[in-house]
């Protein structure tokens, strides 16, 4: 196996799918691009009604489910203040602390964007004397456009209302030495790493031992992105989701992480138990962990009925859900892991 060529692509497609603005319900774009990749190498790409992307890559029988989430973190405008900046409600769990002097992009309905800045209201040291005891919400911050407005009208006459999807700006860096830093690798570095997968499968010309669906998931943020469109044949779920790095974890960047529990319970004890096999197997560098504040794609397909298996791996992702980091050293262990799972 070529691993540079592999490894090139997945941090390439990486790269692209985080420029384009995807958080939680404005997701088509990431999903057309998506789309146009599984059929550049010959697939046959399904669109769900909810937005997502279903793609069967192989295989017979015994059908396995990989998910990853192209959908991020971001905000949608809930009133506009009257010094024409606007207030923000959160799409999934962004963080305000997190957020902070950050660029972003509001998209208006009329299909215009504008630029600005997520600023603490008053955000001036040199004016504000109390700037560092002030918590940070999404009450006491606000967007400051970079346009000419000092009013509530001002901005209503740029066309920007309430439900305007704001994004922010994911600053993507790869290091010499091999880092991986940006904001939403969770969860879009792991859906590098299945249009990796899928590379692989059809330029190696590989038989897979059994059929292998990826799905790529539009509301996994917001708790229901797996929860839909899963095949009757399909008898095990795996997502492919950012594996957690902190303290109480053993988990680091340069690993892959197999979760045995996380906050919504215990996951397939046989599945867990293969994935450590395959690990060990193939001589990766691996973490078992028990997650204390996550969810995944798999457990809302047992929450919402599917008689299935389910699993969690991830490449190993620090400061989660603010300016993540992660390496490639993390993601080539990932993805070997898939190759080595479905070896035979």
């Amino acid at each position: 196996m070529d691993k540079e060529k592999y490894l090139t692509y997945i941090l390439e497609e990486t790269t692209k799918i985080l420029s384009i603005d995807s958080p939680s319900g404005f997701t088509k774009k990431a999903a057309s691009y998506v789309m146009q990749e599984y059929e550049k190498f010959g697939y046959k790409p399904t669109q769900t009604v909810k937005g997502g992307v279903i793609c069967e890559i192989g295989g017979e029988g015994n059908a396995l489910f990989m998910e990853a989430h192209m959908d991020t973190l971001g905000a949608m405008v809930c009133d506009i203040n009257a010094n024409g900046s606007l207030k923000l409600s959160p799409l999934g769990g962004m963080n305000p602390n997190n957020a902070e002097t950050e660029n972003c992009m509001i998209y208006t309905r009329e299909g215009k964007t504008y630029s600005g800045t997520f600023q603490l209201k008053n955000a001036s040291i040199h004016v504000n004397g109390e700037f560092n005891k002030t918590e940070r919400t999404f009450d006491s911050m606000e967007v400051v456009l970079d346009e000419k407005v000092f009013s509530k009208e001002d901005t209503l006459k740029l066309g920007i209302m309430t439900g305007d999807v704001v994004c922010f700006d994911p600053r993507t860096r790869i290091t010499e030495s091999g880092y991986i830093k940006s904001r939403f690798l969770d969860d879009k570095l792991s859906v590098g790493i299945l249009l990796g997968f899928a590379k692989y499968v059809k330029e190696e010309k590989i038989n897979l031992p059994r059929k292998v669906y990826q799905h790529i998931t539009v509301y996994e943020e917001v708790g229901h992105g797996g929860a839909a469109s899963i095949p009757d044949e399909v008898t095990e779920v795996l997502s492919v989701d950012m594996g957690c790095v902190g303290e109480g974890l053993t988990c680091s960047e340069h690993q892959v992480s197999i979760c045995a529990k996380d906050s919504r319970g215990p996951y397939d004890y046989d599945v867990v138990s293969n994935l450590i096999a395959a690990a060990k197997n193939a001589n990766l560098d691996f973490a078992v962990d028990v997650y204390p504040y996550y969810g995944s794609d798999a457990d809302v397909a047992l929450v919402s009925g599917h008689d299935v298996k389910h699993g969690l791996i991830g490449s190993g992702v620090y400061a989660s859900h603010g300016y993540e980091r992660s390496h490639k050293d993390g993601v080539w262990n990932t993805f070997r892991l898939l190759t080595e799972y479905l070896h035979n």
